[in-house]
């Protein structure tokens, strides 16, 4: 974290420093290129720029296989065969790691690097009259530089809570006690990013005309970022939360407030509708297809991932352009369709998904039936192209536990006996079939992710169509304002109006309204839930549930204890439970361990090492 405070006093710049931040270091050696010549020319300007964005997220990848955030919730199982191929991402689930364990982004070290860069370019970037640089544009990229500064705080808050925070660069010749710092209570820091990002929102347009911009900095995304950040500074993680009563930093001063404040929640709310009204002014709507005139949820839902702005989706808020959708892909798809086939979901997340009457599962009133298989196909009204034919979204032979089940259930998972068009048969994940184990590339607990897995990836061919990769949308909005809402003012109209937004384009009914409408949840306590359980099936695997489970705190619950699919080694289509080749019963194939620990990743102990004032993450050095 020392690299936040380092300040680059000379004008040589060396390739430590612009690593992976621009093209331009290829055409001269690193110790000729001085910050006069990159920013006396136009190119090497904008390649700096470029390179302070490089460490946004990747929502695909990314969060899959480096960031790990999708397989260390509950939603995402990779196959646990993978751990001999570097897959660390298992140790972590099954509690196997400590402060000397690899986490491949390392925020720690790599984000104050970008957060640097940024300083270093808004000090030193200026108009350029003859290579057509404006004052007005050098404006505008110190705006998207200080955006970024406060986007890449945000992710380190989110990943270690409480940071050393300083703004500026600082002399390297300053005394150690200005380089060696300690952590800055998370509030403070919270409450800088939150007057900057809200400043920022004021200076950004809220949209480029030029193509080639998107995905550059924009007054939306300042909001989004901040009603995020605001939205986890108001919840029971670090609002109220007395296990962190003692945790001081290196000058005793406590790091994270133990006591409740209502007024965070109240913060939050503001900042989640301010969100949502600068977005809706700016032509930003939730994404919809229609089939005989009705919304289509199966279209809706996919495509809202698939769809770029042009193509009508205004529901993105902030996506990163470039991802590595392939290895996503491939990984997620079918052994036996040319797939790596090993990336699963969880039963959880299965039995999370409510039934077509918008019900849970667990509801008596709901219909469910896990046993069994159905005994004629099932018929929607829907033109998604998945299906065998006609609106086919099951056939008949499927396990009743995948019957009558929300749209969304069909676009989110790939289950057994699942048609498959491309290769037009259905799955077979039975042990020794086409797409089944015994090998490690196969779904361990018997389901595949089918979400953000676009239909025509074929990677046999090649053939990888392109999507954004987002981060957030106006979905999520909707949902993190009535989760706000409800914690301030529970009877406020607005929770059904933005929770039943999303449920009605999900294909099922709305609490109050509507046909087929369900009764309101009774209480504050009860909406809270829904509105929770609206959030695990409307976002799954967007990178978004493990910080959910974090910041309500509810780790020990969700993410400790045996976790189940079907049975891998089955290799019959029956459900008998005393039947061991029986493949549709519920088995454990993994057993995770989330302790208190486990709300942040830990300092890199090298860190801790080199900064005697660091105090490491709490519970981690026990």
């Amino acid at each position: 974290m020392k690299n936040i405070l380092m300040k680059i006093a000379t004008c040589i710049i060396g390739l430590a420093v612009l690593s992976s931040c621009s093209k331009f270091l290829d055409r001269m050696p690193d110790d000729q290129l001085t910050l006069e010549m990159v920013f006396n020319d136009k190119t090497r300007t904008e390649d700096w720029l470029a390179g302070i964005y490089s460490n946004i997220p990747d929502p695909y990848w990314g969060y899959t296989r480096d960031i790990v955030f999708d397989p260390l919730s509950d939603d995402m199982a990779p196959s646990t065969g993978w751990e001999q191929f570097g897959w660390t991402v298992i140790g972590k689930q099954t509690g196997n790691w400590n402060t000397l364990s690899d986490w491949q982004p390392n925020y720690w070290v790599e984000l104050p690097k970008r957060i640097r860069s940024a300083y270093i370019f808004i000090e030193n970037v200026k108009p350029n009259p003859a290579q057509l640089v404006s004052e007005e544009e050098v404006n505008l990229m110190r705006y998207e530089a200080r955006f970024m500064i406060a986007y890449y705080y945000s992710l380190l808050l989110d990943a270690y809570g409480a940071i050393p925070f300083t703004l500026g660069l600082t002399n390297p010749a300053a005394p150690e006690s200005e380089l060696m710092i300690g952590q800055t209570p998370f509030d403070e820091v919270v409450n800088w990013a939150d007057q900057e990002l809200l400043e920022l929102s004021t200076l950004l347009p809220s949209s480029y005309a030029a193509a080639q911009k998107y995905g550059r900095a924009t007054s939306i995304m300042c909001l989004a970022v901040r009603a995020r950040l605001l939205l986890f500074a108001a919840s029971p993680l670090v609002n109220g939360n007395a296990d962190y009563a003692d945790f001081v930093n290196n000058e005793g001063v406590p790091i994270y407030n133990s006591t409740y404040d209502a007024g965070k929640w109240e913060r939050a709310a503001r900042a989640c509708k301010q969100l949502i009204d600068a977005a809706e002014a700016a032509g930003h709507r939730l994404y919809y297809e229609y089939t005989d005139g009705r919304i289509d949820p199966f279209l809706s839902y996919q495509n809202m991932l698939f769809r770029r702005p042009q193509d009508g989706n205004h529901e993105i808020l902030f996506a990163r352009p470039d991802c590595n959708h392939w290895e996503y892909d491939k990984h997620a798809q079918p052994r036996g369709t040319g797939g790596n086939g090993g990336l699963g979901i969880t039963q959880s997340l299965v039995d999370a998904f409510f039934m077509e009457n918008g019900l849970p599962i667990d509801d008596p009133n709901s219909g469910y039936v896990e046993k069994g298989f159905s005994s004629e196909p099932e018929v929607r009204n829907t033109a998604w192209g998945e299906v065998q034919g006609g609106g086919q979204v099951t056939l008949a032979g499927t396990y009743n536990m995948y019957t009558h089940r929300e749209p969304r259930f069909y676009i989110s998972v790939l289950y057994n006996g699942a048609w498959y068009r491309r290769e037009g048969r259905t799955t077979e994940f039975y042990s020794g079939n086409w797409d089944g184990g015994p090998t490690h590339d196969a779904p361990q607990n018997g389901y595949l992710i089918r979400k953000k897995v676009h239909p025509d990836h074929d990677p046999r061919n090649g053939t990888n169509p392109y999507r954004p990769g987002i981060l957030y949308r106006l979905g999520e909005a909707y949902l993190n304002y009535a989760e706000a809402l409800n914690e301030t003012d529970p009877s406020h109209p607005d929770i059904l109006k933005y929770l039943n937004l999303i449920r009605e384009r999900g294909g099922i009914p709305q609490y109050g309204q509507g046909e087929d409408a369900l009764p309101i949840p009774a209480s504050q306590e009860a909406m809270r839930e829904a509105i929770r359980r609206e959030r695990r099936v409307e976002l799954n695997n967007e990178g978004i549930r493990y910080r959910d489970i974090r910041r309500w705190k509810i780790g020990e619950q969700t993410l400790n204890g045996d976790f189940y699919g079907m049975n891998f080694s089955g290799t019959q289509k029956d459900d008998d439970e005393n039947n061991p080749l029986a493949f549709f019963k519920r088995t454990v194939y993994q057993r995770r361990v989330f302790t208190k620990k486990n709300y942040w990743f830990p300092i890199p102990q090298g860190e801790i090492d080199k900064n005697p004032n660091l105090v490491q993450n709490p519970f981690w050095a026990e």
